[in-house]
């Protein structure tokens, strides 16, 4: 197997990817633009589909089919294992003469013959290369019978789909809120689950340039796209200092050896101490004015703009809600104020909110 660049039908280079039987010179190719992974798949896929499966397949050392440099790993090789299927590196281009052959013979008859028929685009080739010249001149001038009449080729087993296999795949670590990112974006999964999948890998199985289709132990998994939650921001990080130290006070049980240890005064752990027992840690915060705290319930407005924003994001936390409320829409509004909204309205979860917002679409 192997590619061939060349201006075949306009004047814009294309590549005319072949496979060949080593035994009968019985071929089976297919133009595309440039030489790619998911062109080769598909002219071996529609090959087996033809032919059925084969012992070996003869390819060259490029990074198509045998990856990246000190890699020596490619979807062709993985997809070639999951069919059984021992892919043989040729050395040297002359190592696999029949197919080098083969092109020169297509660039001798099939590019004055494309021309002849005023062929110039690449589905046009392709109808022609496939209905007319390999059944018509291929097969008849080309093709010889194979000196042992007993085929080596096996039909595709029932536990093998080659839809699931010839195919580009790829796999990404779910978080534990069952998430994930791929193409500089980030995902949900949705499909109810028993168990949790955290830390495990998603396959994602690209259909285009665009798409894609989630899978987990076989299983095809829902999923939709989401806003990435933010990193811990600074205010974020000073809180997590200070409750270190009250826990560091709280575990030797001392606080003038927890004092000494951290470098915070007494009176400030006593402080933050308090603080957290009755407003929460958030409570450690660095107000500029206390004085317009709002302890009060948030105005009618803002919870809808909260239980909104939740639907819309459900795998976002109480602290992510609060800072990208802040971030994108100016609205002020603490976690522990986003968590008294989800509790009056049992969004609490993010199945809760997840199962709200499919019901929401379903009645509208």
């Amino acid at each position: 197997m192997d590619g061939s660049p060349h201006r075949w039908f306009s004047d814009k280079q294309s590549c005319l990817i072949a496979i060949i039987d080593d035994a009968t010179s019985e071929v089976h190719a297919e133009f595309f633009k440039p030489e790619t992974t998911a062109g080769c798949l598909k002219v071996m896929r529609d090959y087996i589909d033809k032919k059925g499966l084969f012992k070996a397949l003869y390819v060259d050392r490029a990074g198509i089919f045998s990856g990246p440099k000190r890699c020596n790993f490619s979807q062709m090789q993985r997809a070639c294992n999951e069919l059984g299927i021992e892919i043989i590196f040729a050395n040297s281009p002359q190592g696999k003469g029949r197919i080098e052959r083969s092109f020169d013979t297509f660039q001798d008859r099939l590019v004055p013959e494309l021309r002849l028929n005023d062929i110039k685009d690449m589905a046009s080739a392709n109808r022609y290369l496939q209905d007319i010249f390999i059944p018509q001149f291929w097969q008849h001038k080309v093709a010889v019978n194979a000196k042992n009449s007993r085929s080596e080729f096996t039909s595709v087993p029932a536990h093998l789909n080659l839809d699931d296999i010839c195919v580009l795949k790829e796999y990404r670590k779910i978080r534990n809120d069952h998430t994930f990112s791929y193409g500089n974006k980030f995902y949900l999964i949705e499909s109810p689950l028993k168990h949790s999948i955290a830390k495990q890998k998603i396959e994602i199985r690209k259909t285009n340039s665009n798409e894609f289709i989630a899978y987990f132990a076989g299983r095809h998994l829902a999923v939709s796209e989401v806003i990435e939650p933010t990193r811990p921001s600074m205010e974020d990080l000073e809180i997590q200092k200070k409750m270190d130290v009250l826990a560091l006070a709280d575990k030797l049980g001392n606080i003038s050896e927890a004092s000494r240890i951290s470098g915070v005064s007494r009176d400030t752990i006593y402080r933050h101490r308090r603080l957290v027992k009755e407003q929460g840690k958030h409570a450690l915060k660095r107000q500029v004015n206390q004085a317009h705290r709002h302890k009060n319930r948030t105005s009618e407005e803002l919870e809808k703009q909260v239980i909104d924003f939740s639907l819309q994001n459900p795998h976002l936390g109480q602290v992510q809600v609060s800072a990208q409320l802040k971030l994108n829409y100016k609205i002020e509004i603490s976690p522990n104020g986003v968590r008294y909204v989800w509790l009056r309205e049992k969004l609490n979860t993010s199945a809760l909110r997840v199962q709200r917002a499919h019901s929401l679409l379903k009645t509208a």
